[in-house]
């Protein structure tokens, strides 16, 4: 008896269909204020037909969602529900790494996540220091002003940076930076893939992040520390932080990124 095979060319139309839909959920991810469908077309190179046929599939599975009158399209809700299941994975594959480089700087180290225009912090770890920097688990702070926020805009196309923020940007402290000398910084950070602030939030305060790139997204770690102390000590902590990184990438790396 001859073994039935299923045909190729459906299997591969499906898969054809999935690959399209990340690529779509990919262009949505760079722009939390949504986009078009043309803008969409364009961004992934598709026809506008195809892509209101897959972006109709997505919403129905509410991955996508319309973002108002206009007419543009934005992630879902429950694309964030999804997310916010990983948190807990994403802080036990972490914590070890994270413990480890604040034992090596003897700083406090936090995970950080993008939330609109604000960093979230996602989990911590304290310093054993006299004179230390507290910060609680899900307090939001502006992104322009931390390097943990900076890193994760750097990844941003321009166009979706100034969608974001607002233009001026408000200034907290005195080193505060305007939203062109920040849109320039952030080209050199996302060849760098590290970011420093001194003082830019909060007076006293400056901090160094990487941005992970991980299978289960984009997220920011930073080392933060009194200026005083942080600041003479900039090469150590950057290289630590970056070893760090890698260390983190090696075990849990986005293997699946677009050429």
């Amino acid at each position: 008896m001859s073994q039935q095979h299923e045909p190729d060319q459906p299997r591969q139309a499906g898969i054809q269909v999935i690959a399209r839909a990340a690529q779509i959920m990919r262009a949505l991810g760079q722009a939390p204020q949504g986009l078009s469908l043309a803008a969409i077309a364009q961004e992934v190179d598709l026809p506008r037909s195809t892509v209101q046929r897959i972006i109709n599939a997505l919403a129905d599975e509410m991955l996508v969602e319309h973002a108002g009158p206009g007419g543009g399209v934005r992630l879902g809700p429950a694309l964030g529900q999804l997310i916010n299941q990983t948190q807990t994975d994403i802080i036990s594959l972490t914590r070890s790494y994270m413990q480890s480089l604040s034992d090596e700087v003897q700083e406090s180290v936090c995970l950080c996540s993008l939330s609109g225009d604000k960093i979230y912090i996602i989990d911590r770890i304290v310093a054993e220091q006299d004179l230390r920097v507290v910060f609680p688990i899900g307090i939001h702070m502006p992104a322009y002003a931390t390097s943990a926020g900076k890193v994760l805009l750097s990844e941003m196309p321009e166009a979706s940076v100034r969608s974001l923020l607002p233009d001026p940007l408000p200034s907290l402290t005195a080193l505060t930076l305007s939203l062109p000398r920040l849109l320039e910084q952030l080209k050199q950070i996302h060849i760098d893939k590290v970011s420093i602030d001194m003082d830019e939030c909060t007076d006293g305060i400056g901090s160094c992040a990487a941005v992970l790139d991980t299978y289960l997204g984009l997220f920011s770690l930073a080392v933060v520390a009194p200026t005083a102390r942080i600041q003479p000590r900039g090469e150590i902590i950057r290289e630590a932080l970056l070893a760090c990184k890698q260390d983190i990438e090696r075990a849990i790396g986005h293997t699946l990124r677009q050429a």
